[in-house]
């Protein structure tokens, strides 16, 4: 992390305690204590602990645009880049469920009109085109894009929060995230192919 800026420190620390002991372990004076600073130095970059929490959020939307224009780049078939970029969703939720928490259920961080709003939302355009090249290539139903890629995401984040909650059960024919998010893609697509 040498060479990065005091502000970049302080969201990495913020980003890592949230990993450790979720957001109540969160606090300007922690995240000043894990870069160094004195307990004051934070203030002098984040108005307050939400301004600190909404710059961790505003990176890992960066991140998750990031990794599915990268996927949307490739040059694999459109149905594996939609498998490549819904795992790669479930993975972020599996890996980081404080930072998941934090990006898709906290209506603080997303009020609306905000640039943390249009930042979250970029990662959705991203989404949706994967999604609609996908359609555009028949895999998945000629259905207007953004019911598609909103049935998508609704159906992933509700399937991660089964998972991190432990709610998931074979005999309800829930194994996993990845595997349930395969079989309705599976479905989808034969819907596609109508």
């Amino acid at each position: 992390m040498s060479g990065m800026s005091t502000d970049k420190l302080l969201i990495a620390a913020a980003a890592a305690l949230l990993d450790s002991g979720g957001e109540s372990a969160v606090t300007l004076r922690a995240v000043g204590a894990a870069v160094g600073v004195s307990h004051n130095a934070p203030y002098k970059h984040f108005k307050d602990r939400s301004a600190l929490l909404a710059a961790v959020a505003n990176d890992d939307f960066t991140m998750l645009t990031n990794a599915f224009a990268k996927i949307r780049q490739s040059s694999s078939k459109p149905l594996i880049k939609l498998q490549r970029a819904l795992k790669a969703f479930i993975e972020y939720g599996q890996k980081h469920p404080a930072r998941y928490r934090l990006l898709y259920s906290s209506p603080d961080l997303a009020a609306p009109g905000g640039d943390l709003e249009k930042i979250a939302f970029q990662s959705f355009v991203e989404f949706a085109g994967i999604v609609q090249e996908a359609q555009s290539s028949k895999d998945l139903p000629d259905v207007p894009n953004a019911a598609l890629t909103g049935l998508l995401f609704a159906s992933v984040h509700g399937l991660i929060d089964l998972e991190a909650g432990g709610l998931m059960r074979k005999e309800k024919g829930l194994s996993s995230a990845t595997g349930t998010m395969a079989l309705l893609i599976d479905l989808i697509s034969r819907a596609g192919t109508k």
